[in-house]
């Protein structure tokens, strides 16, 4: 199966990277890397992952990977990455505007 990151979701990656990078540059590198993967990652088994709670009829999952949450749908062809956030972050605000 294809994962496709949208546009939102490489911008969460370019922030969290210029974070990063204000300390460590290399570990900035290293740890988009490791986010990059982990969604290339969700191609194996796109529902291994639970669903958003209060928001499951929307279908989005979440992974964790360290202190970020990787926010996707799995559709029958692919798996699109939506938002890559901190979690710490109020995210329902930024994935289900209302």
């Amino acid at each position: 199966m294809r994962v496709r990151l949208t546009a939102e979701a490489e911008r969460d990656l370019e922030t969290i990277g210029d974070w990063i990078v204000a300390d460590d540059w290399e570990r900035a590198v290293r740890f988009v890397g490791e986010l990059r993967g982990a969604c290339l990652g969700l191609a194996e088994f796109p529902e291994r992952f639970a669903l958003v709670p209060r928001y499951e009829d929307r279908g989005v999952r979440h992974r964790v990977h360290g202190n970020y949450l990787i926010f996707y749908r799995a559709e029958p062809d692919e798996v699109v990455v939506l938002h890559i956030l901190h979690g710490a972050m109020d995210y329902s605000g930024i994935l289900f505007p209302e």
